[in-house]
């Protein structure tokens, strides 16, 4: 039997340097947890006087940091330019990583370790150049849309670049580098000569690999390598034999190469540089997944960790992980489930010919057997094991913007750490932690820091309720890099930013935007400015579009602001100014509108009445806060509306004014009247102007029966007809309901409908399904119901009077339908079980 050989012999067999001290060459896949493994066994066998690691040579200060007990990978090294921080590289480390190895390694038995790598100030550099390159060949050519790899972030030629793994695995007779790499690398058993084979025998094949296809597309490595190797001589003169390096395998042939070091030296010459400044930032195994630094994205980061922490028995560690979470997910999955998913992994792997089952086994097995053959549960195992969310952390010593360290001291306070899991957070505002929470978060999304997106409620529509979906990702370390110019602390930073922002806003809806986002941020300082700004930019913009656009911005604010305990005072008496002056300009502003201008000014018609609800409202109480639900009120614009401001009017008639002989309310009343009127007014801001007033109780049901019956007669033509029918009963007016219980007005409608000429028909009917379309199910199957019952004569709809005769539907009570409800009713008012004695305290409470 042949015996092994001994590590002595395999290492001989790598390339060798001519003469002199030779080094002990390790090169590795990048994030490959049996690269790491071998890494370390070697390192513990050949105890190299100091390890030298591919990565930028100014982050050699930061490397002790690697065995701080803070320190969790995946961290990267984050290298910006100074004073630009949008200009920034990663190179990210795995627990996995041969390189995290080979620097804990070196660290904890205090070897020198040194990075060797082209300098970060350099390819920085480089980058920018590269970028230039690519923006000017794009106006050369004239084609503004970035080719396939640029959309990727990568240099012009990186389509072109050769994978070394996936032509040595082409080479072998395999179609998934991947599988191969497990195959060759990961499934080999390691025992202490194994390492050296391993790299000499990588070694030699990225030789061959070099000799065909030279640098292989990889623009930048012969800069690079020639710095490996004159870091490599310095070392190797210093420390002599034995010098450990550890770097991607496709380096190592040109580690050897016969050159000079006055030709490395000429080469790097006259490379351009940038002032750069480094530090260690968390990292994830979901961004391990993508294209990095390295150009060494891996699909599986999580199984790749398994691997890394469970060499032995590694398919049933994993079947077992996957069981535990399947069951956390309420999935039946059992032991005798673990037992045969392994059984069938090994069987696959079997016929598929390979030493052992890899992840394409074990997922298909998970897949047949946890999964019944359903890939749902599959995409989750996927998404939280093959993947993972795990998200790495950096000591406190590790250097920071002040910035930084002030966010990372508030996310302890309020108990906000980072996760790379999306999750919601709930918040009360009511609640002074909750309250802070709200408050650095608006702050942020100020500071283009998008840590939390604020989303819809699930718990309520409270005024103070924020619900927050939170998820960390790498890249928002150089998003508080940049934001590090504003201010040292998040407060201070947010406040110049939202000074500035106000300072270069061109359109009056921005400014108002910027005033409610500070006030939600709590930043009375910054809101003096911009309060400033608004009244400037109000004053002088006279687009009504433009304030109509920005009132309902303003109004939120001074509502409820006091909500979090600031003063809206000066915002509500801007809002009431921009209030006077959309009244004055709307009705001569819609007067000839196309089909899209009328729609948009319909909407700001919406908003505006809801801001003049909350802003009167707001004057009549200058001291009340939201309501008891907190809630802001319903969408049809009735909140704030008493009996007392809300006498019914005929059309055209004045409203009646409030005690202060004419509120924002009553002004604005007067000018929907205006609208109503209009004869060059645009159907749908009529028709919504009226059904405004309706819903308002100004305008009393006879009247708007009127004022239909005048839209819809014969001598309206029926495309203005119907845009008038779209802007009172659209659906997102809830006219639905409203024809429901008024079937006057649906007999009118009914009536006009039946009478539109065939010709005309046609052109109406696509402006009609756009209006009942938006009905809910429930409202057209009724209204579609009454329809069907309503007799007709004549060609003509019934009245009220005929309506009546529908059984359900006249104007009295259907007492044996009624009775049917009564119980429930009586349970939900909690009226007790005596219905005929509590008939009239239900009556009361429904009244």
């Amino acid at each position: 039997m042949n015996a092994r050989p001994a590590p002595e012999t395999a290492a001989a067999r790598q390339p060798r340097r001519a003469g002199g001290p030779q080094p002990l060459l390790l090169g590795v896949r990048h994030h490959g947890p049996g690269s790491a493994r071998s890494v370390r066994i070697a390192l513990d066998h050949h105890r190299p006087p100091a390890v030298l690691v591919e990565g930028p040579p100014e982050a050699d200060g930061l490397l002790p940091l690697a065995v701080e007990e803070d320190m969790r990978p995946p961290v990267a090294l984050l290298a910006h330019v100074a004073g630009d921080p949008a200009r920034a590289a990663f190179w990210p480390f795995a627990e996995f990583s041969p390189e995290w190895v080979a620097i804990r390694w070196a660290v904890e038995r205090k070897v020198p370790v040194r990075f060797i790598d082209l300098p970060a100030a350099n390819s920085l550099a480089l980058q920018d150049e590269c970028g230039a390159e690519r923006e000017e060949r794009r106006c050369r050519h004239g084609d503004g849309e970035p080719g396939e790899a640029e959309q990727e972030g990568q240099q012009p030629s990186a389509a072109l670049r050769l994978d070394p793994v996936g032509a040595l695995a082409e080479a072998a007779g395999y179609d998934d580098p991947e599988r191969w790499w497990e195959d060759a690398v990961e499934h080999r058993a390691g025992g202490p000569a194994e390492p050296g084979e391993t790299f000499a025998a990588i070694g030699e094949a990225m030789a061959e690999l070099r000799a065909v296809h030279g640098d292989g597309g990889h623009d930048h490595d012969p800069l690079r390598e020639a710095h490996m190797r004159l870091k490599l001589r310095a070392a190797l003169k210093e420390f002599g034999d034995g010098v450990a390096v550890v770097c991607g395998a496709w380096h190592v042939p040109a580690l050897t190469a016969p050159t000079t070091a006055t030709a490395d030296r000429q080469l790097l010459k006259g490379l351009p540089k940038a002032r750069a400044e480094l530090t260690w930032v968390p990292w994830t195994h979901r961004r391990l997944a993508r294209h990095s630094g390295y150009g060494a994205g891996i699909h599986s980061p999580g199984w790749y960790g398994h691997l890394y922490n469970a060499p032995d028995r590694p398919v049933e560690r994993w079947m077992t992980k996957v069981a535990g979470l399947l069951r956390a997910e309420d999935h039946p999955v059992s032991s005798a489930h673990v037992i045969e998913a392994v059984r069938l992994a090994g069987t696959l792997a079997a016929m598929r010919g390979r030493p052992l089952a890899g992840l394409v086994e074990a997922t298909d097995a998970v897949r047949a057997v946890m999964c019944e053959g359903s890939d749902v549960p599959l995409a989750l195992v996927h998404e939280r094991l093959v993947v993972g969310d795990a998200l790495g952390d950096v000591p406190d010593s590790a250097p920071a913007v002040p910035l930084q360290r002030d966010l990372t001291r508030l996310q302890r306070s309020l108990r906000l750490k980072p996760a790379a899991e999306a999750r919601d957070v709930e918040l009360d505002l009511r609640k002074d932690t909750d309250a802070a929470r709200s408050r650095l978060l608006h702050r942020l999304r100020l500071l283009r820091i998008g840590w939390g997106r604020q989303t819809r409620s699930r718990v309520g529509t409270g005024t103070f309720r924020e619900t927050w979906r939170l998820g960390w990702e790498p890249e928002l370390s150089v998003r508080v890099a940049e934001a590090g110019v504003w201010g040292t602390t998040v407060a201070s930073a947010a406040t110049a930013k939202a000074e500035s922002d106000a300072m270069a806003a061109r359109r009056l809806p921005d400014v108002t935007g910027l005033a409610e986002d500070c006030l939600l941020a709590g930043l009375p300082d910054a809101l003096s400015l911009v309060m400033r700004v608004l009244a400037d930019r109000a004053a002088l913009d006279t687009d009504v579009g433009h304030l109509a656009e920005a009132l309902p911005a303003l109004v939120r604010s001074a509502r409820y602001g006091d909500v979090r305990g600031s003063d809206a005072g000066a915002l509500a008496e801007v809002a009431t100014a921009v209030a006077e002056r959309v009244f004055v300009g709307l009705p001569p502003a819609v007067v000839g509108l196309d089909a899209d201008g009328a729609a948009g000014m319909r909407r700001h018609l919406d908003a505006v009445h809801t801001a003049v609800g909350l802003l009167d409202r707001s004057a009549a109480h200058p001291h009340s806060g939201p309501d008891g639900q907190g809630r802001s009120g319903g969408s049809g614009g009735t909140e704030g509306s008493g009996p007392a401001a809300r006498e019914p009017v005929g059309p055209g008639t004045p409203a009646r004014t409030g005690a202060d002989g004419g509120g924002l309310r009553d002004r604005w009343a007067r000018v929907l009247h205006t609208l109503v009127a209009g004869e060059q007014v645009p159907g749908p801001i009529r028709g919504r102007a009226a059904r405004l007033l309706l819903d308002d109780e100004r305008l009393d049901h006879d009247a708007a029966a009127r004022l239909m019956g005048l839209v819809l007669s014969p001598g309206t033509p029926p495309d203005r007809a119907a845009a008038w029918i779209e802007g009172f009963v659209g659906g997102g007016a809830g006219g639905g309901m409203l024809l429901v219980h008024d079937t006057r007005l649906l007999a009118l409608l009914d009536a006009w409908l039946t009478a539109v000429p065939a010709d005309a028909f046609t052109d109406v009917l696509p402006l009609l399904r756009r209006t009942f379309s938006a009905y809910e199910a429930g409202v057209r199957r009724t209204l579609g119901e009454l329809v069907r019952r309503g007799p007709t004569a004549g060609g003509r709809a019934h009245t009220a009077a005929t309506a009546a005769g529908a059984p359900g539907y006249g104007p009295g009570l259907d007492a044996e339908r009624a009775s049917a409800v009564r119980p429930t009713v009586h349970r939900l008012l909690g009226l007790g079980t005596d219905l005929d004695k509590d008939d009239h305290r239900m009556a009361g409470a429904v009244g």
